[in-house]
């Protein structure tokens, strides 16, 4: 991929986000998830552009450029809120109006869906790919096997935590992404994730979403459950073989009671956890098809 990205810095929700951005046009937002960067859309943001779009992909809160808050301070439905908010500072900063999309994948899906609940009128429609609807969520992770594959979730509850995914370069990260997307070459994501990662504050900051979301004390699955779908039109797409969260046709057709009328959801064969990464063409022609032309 050789596309030369714009980069730019903007204050949104008290916070510093470093962004990249290709095209011109309305706003489509694009935020990424854990173990990951803005670079994971590298792929997509051409695409977007070419359909009349300014892709925007920020450096979500924690992630080397942007800045490092305490997460330590926010409970889950806190952190929930608070993405929520980020995403919506982040319309209002970079121009946005009610043309605006907004695509979100891993926690920039969870994002996806508390912006478009705190700001209706603000994203005209919504794209999450990995993770799906909390009120589905909540219910998969109760089951056995999921448990299994959320191991990472609990581990990084405790301190030791920092040191043991920061030993070795990463390779804790590079079992995670070899667990989840089978078969997928991340050496080019992997490189850019240490640098977001290597400062202690930002590893802490990105294990801190873990420890506010998951707090062992206050966790309930009820939250999730609690949560109500989003008015506008959602496109939510899943890996097949996704190592991370594993859901059956049947859990990826329930996805759609996350959204307003015209939501379509899918399964992407042969795709694991970064199914817009291993089928970068089919999952970008979905998505572009979805949100349609920026004029429409």
């Amino acid at each position: 991929m050789n596309t030369s990205f714009e980069t730019g810095t903007v204050e949104a929700n008290g916070l510093s986000f470093q962004y990249l951005a290709h095209g011109e046009g309305p706003l489509a937002l694009l935020l990424h998830g854990f173990p990951d960067t803005a670079m994971t859309w590298r792929h997509l943001m051409p695409m977007l552009a070419a359909q009349g779009y300014r892709a925007v992909a920020p450096y979500m809160r924690g992630y080397a450029p942007s800045g490092a808050p305490d997460m330590g301070r926010l409970d889950g439905a806190e952190l929930f809120l608070a993405l929520g908010a980020d995403a919506n500072g982040l319309h209002q900063a970079l121009g946005g109006d009610e043309r605006a999309v907004l695509i979100g994948h891993d926690w920039g899906a969870l994002a996806t869906y508390s912006a478009a609940l705190q700001g209706p009128r603000l994203w005209r429609r919504c794209v999450a790919l990995a993770v799906p609807p909390l009120q589905l969520l909540a219910v998969r992770h109760s089951r056995y096997e999921q448990l299994k594959r959320s191991f990472y979730m609990w581990f990084f509850q405790m301190a030791v935590a920092d040191d043991v995914v920061r030993a070795n370069d990463f390779a804790f990260i590079r079992a995670l992404w070899a667990d989840w997307s089978p078969g997928y070459d991340a050496t080019e994501d992997l490189a850019h994730l240490r640098r977001s990662l290597t400062a202690p504050d930002n590893l802490r900051a990105a294990l801190g979403y873990y420890r506010a979301f998951f707090e062992p004390v206050s966790f309930s699955f009820n939250y999730g459950a609690a949560v109500g779908a989003i008015p506008q039109p959602l496109l939510y797409l899943h890996g097949e073989i996704d190592g991370c969260i594993g859901l059956t046709d049947e859990d990826v057709a329930a996805a759609m009671v996350g959204g307003g009328p015209g939501t379509v959801a899918g399964m992407i064969p042969r795709s694991g956890h970064f199914l817009h990464l291993e089928q970068a063409e089919t999952v970008g022609a979905r998505i572009v098809d979805f949100v349609g032309p920026a004029g429409d």
